[in-house]
């Protein structure tokens, strides 16, 4: 590559990044149970013929014939104001290039998955089969009346420009194609504070943009319009420097073609404060950043490999900002900070477009956050405290205090600028109303996976030779997690894998029980241990040798694994019962079960689900407090309810008085937890119900459940796993001294993996 000129940017972000999953992996994600990420879920009873009168015919004769003379009331009585219509035509998908419409679908439902759990919108992928402007505007036009907003994507350009120009003119709906816009906004908000921190504003800015694609001409287009001067930008492409007296500018480059005599990247980044880079890897030399003014601004946001490495932009220039397009350095930018909540802002106000001005107050906003105080459990994910400085001036994409910021500033640009239908009066309110927005079961889970990627855990896998153990063992070692032991015989999992076209094997460590040379060194142990309980020398070999949750806790006891992981092959009851032989011998009182249910944003954990068969009062109090701290790890401040078919001590019964002795004795402690109880489930989680109780101490619904039983416990969750529409995890084992989970019998992959990584996070 000639020095200084810049490349149309190639976006490698799924062809060449490294892989963290196995090809196999993808697919059987993207095939098992329902095919595909989505599906209609009915919002409203359909049990009866009533209720199908009502839904259907002739009941919905009332709304149809209502929108017919209001057409506001569609927002109220459909969900056209919650639906967003992700639209491409597979021209530019990621960065694989055009392989069609129906190629790029599975692309589009992942973009209506991220709509759906960063801001709770509903989203429809539609696919055009079509290379033609034309077409597509033709097609979209008319998609009005279902739809409050069009998400273009992955549409090549200049395509896109001419798209999305024509329909922001015919549709009163937003219209926003997020490979501009979204990459411009987040860049801008990271400019924004690279800016404040060197002392600088856009006004005295000297920018160099490499890259002259929908993304890189959006970037520069959002910078002029928030203040930098149109004589303070160069923008670059594969020929090098864009200028008046090229004969090449079409109408979408010209704004941004100057007069000017440079006409390379090297001449252009001559003194620059500020260099873009949407463009190839490598094109950013060491050399060339020595020219740049001082402390300067790199965003090298080429994927997966940038214009300049971190680290040798850090060599040459120790004083400058780096960011990048990557997720493993720091200054991330993400798009999916971005889009989710400025759609969330535009529909909340009902607004016409998404204009400038909202974009500026995106902008703005997500700018502002990064400079506030990061939650200490958005850091702990991260594995560094996490604050407004060279390496933190783009927020953590899981910061929680997103989905209420970012959305509140669009709604309120779109009020000033006119462009809102439905004015919110009380921003405070709405404030609220996006907090309880938020799903709090991805979150927690996101967290935690990245809470352990930043530190790897060694984890052994004690059933290494099943089929989705060995699945599973792979994807937490390629998803960046940390080492994968299986226990098992090295010829049966290698066979097994070869026969399901399982490649990875190889990455994990692979040790065989009865073979290990740590046998003698772990049976000395163990007989240590157990010698005054019954066990003989010989018995503990035997067990080292034949019982792989033996041999398994035992690498956890001595230190070479750092947690473990069974229970898929067997009982969990019984394999808690040979761990604890190792890992628990004095058999700890605040030891417990707990599973986490997650449904329709909610996240509940139901407690004991393992360990006390009929537990007693002080039991209650001893699951009651374990419970809490579980809730507090997960991210949630716990509201414990003492659970019965009884509420407040009506109908009587034995239970009902362990119960209600248990939250006695969480007084007499003096927890710093809410509990109550006892009380029916239904009133413990319905806030409507609990009202009618106003001396109950739970400030809202409970999210901690304790059961009076084992029994009850494991009959209610999984009953609820069998009935679907909840996600189940769990139980996780809570209270032991160290790291050790247990999967359900019959758990796939996935499940396996999470469990993995609360045994990781040392749950």
């Amino acid at each position: 590559m000639h020095p200084g000129r810049a490349v149309p940017r190639k976006d490698t972000r799924m062809s060449d990044t490294p892989r963290r999953h196995t090809n196999d992996e993808a697919l059987r994600f993207h095939s098992q149970g329902k095919p595909g990420k989505l599906e209609v879920v009915a919002t409203k009873p359909l049990a009866t013929q009533r209720d199908l009168s009502l839904a259907y015919s002739p009941g919905v004769a009332v709304p149809v014939r209502a929108i017919a003379e209001n057409p506001d009331l569609a927002y109220e009585y459909t969900a056209k104001g919650n639906l967003v219509a992700v639209i491409t035509n597979g021209s530019a998908i990621l960065g694989l290039g055009n392989l069609g419409a129906l190629a790029s679908k599975p692309v589009m439902e992942g973009k209506a998955v991220l709509f759906k759990r960063f801001a709770d919108i509903d989203s429809i992928d539609i696919e055009l089969d079509t290379g033609s402007a034309d077409d597509i505007i033709n097609a979209v036009r008319y998609m009005g009346p279902s739809f409050a907003g069009i998400n273009l994507e992955d549409i090549k350009s200049p395509e896109c420009f001419i798209i999305e120009r024509a329909l922001r003119e015919m549709m009163d709906i937003p219209v926003f194609h997020d490979d501009q816009h979204g990459t411009a906004i987040i860049v801008a908000a990271g400019v924004l504070n690279a800016l404040d921190l060197t002392g600088r504003t856009l006004e005295r800015t000297r920018l160099v943009m490499s890259g002259a694609g929908a993304a890189g001409i959006a970037c520069i287009e959002l910078l002029k319009k928030m203040g930098l001067p149109d004589e303070n930008a160069i923008l670059v492409d594969i020929d090098g420097v864009l200028h008046a007296d090229r004969g090449d500018i079409d109408e979408w480059r010209a704004p941004h073609a100057p007069k000017t005599d440079l006409r390379t990247l090297a001449d252009a980044v001559n003194g620059a404060d500020l260099f873009l880079g949407l463009s190839a890897p490598g094109i950013l030399t060491p050399e060339m950043l020595m020219t740049m003014a001082e402390r300067p601004v790199i965003f090298a946001m080429a994927n997966p490999d940038p214009e300049i490495s971190p680290e040798d932009a850090r060599e040459a220039r120790p004083d400058a900002i780096i960011a990048t397009g990557r997720s493993d350095y720091p200054n991330q930018v993400n798009n999916v900070l971005g889009f989710p909540y400025i759609f969330r802002g535009a529909l909340d106000v009902r607004a016409r477009t998404i204009n400038d001005e909202m974009k500026i107050a995106a902008a703005r906003a997500i700018a502002q956050l990064a400079r506030q105080d990061v939650h200490d459990d958005v850091s702990a994910a991260y594995g560094r405290k996490l604050r407004y400085g060279p390496d933190y001036i783009i927020p953590a994409p899981f910061d929680p205090r997103l989905i209420h910021q970012v959305p509140v500033a669009v709604a309120q640009a779109a009020m000033n600028s006119g462009v809102a239908r439905k004015p919110i009066i009380d921003l405070a309110g709405y404030e609220q109303s996006l907090m309880a927005r938020l799903d709090p079961t991805v979150t927690m889970l996101q967290r935690l996976h990245e809470r352990v990627r930043m530190q790897p855990r060694r984890v052994v896998f004690a059933e290494g030779e099943d089929e989705r153990v060995i699945r599973a063992a792979v994807s937490y070692t390629r998803a960046g997690l940390g080492e994968a032991i299986l226990i098992g015989r090295g010829d049966e999992i290698h066979e097994t894998a070869r026969k399901v076209g399982l490649d990875g094997v190889e990455e994990v460590t692979i040790h065989n029980a009865r073979l290990s040379e740590r046998v003698p060194a772990y049976t000395e142990h163990l007989y240590t241990r157990l010698q005054r309980r019954g066990r003989l020398h010989r018995d503990c070999e035997r067990m080292v040798q034949q019982d792989r949750n033996i041999f398994a806790a035992l690498m956890v006891e001595t230190g070479d694994a750092d947690a473990m992981i069974s229970g898929v092959t067997g009982k969990s009851s019984m394999i808690l019962e040979d761990v604890r032989l190792v890992l628990d011998p004095d058999r700890r009182p605040n030891v417990i079960g707990v599973t986490a249910v997650l449904a329709r944003g909610r996240t509940v954990l139901v407690a004991d689900t393992l360990v006390h068969e009929m537990p007693g009062a002080e039991e209650l109090a001893n699951i009651a407090e374990a419970a809490a701290g579980a809730a507090r790890k997960l991210g949630l401040e716990p509201r414990v309810a003492m659970t019965s078919y009884s509420t407040f001590g009506y109908p009587e019964s034995e239970r009902s008085d362990n119960l209600r002795d248990a939250v006695r004795i969480l007084e007499a402690r003096g927890v710093d937890f809410e509990f109550d109880g006892e009380m029916a489930a239904d009133v413990a989680l319905s806030r409507t119900a609990m009202e009618t109780y106003p001396f109950c101490r739970l400030s809202g619904p409970a999210n901690v459940l304790v059961m009076p039983a084992r029994h009850s416990a494991s009959i209610s969750t999984k009953m609820l796993r069998e009935l679907g529409g909840s996600t189940l995890i769990g139980p996780i084992l809570v209270g032991m001294e160290s790291p050790v989970q247990l999967c359900p019998m019959g758990s796939g992959v996935s499940d396996i993996v999470n469990m993995a990584v609360f045994a990781a996070g040392a749950f």
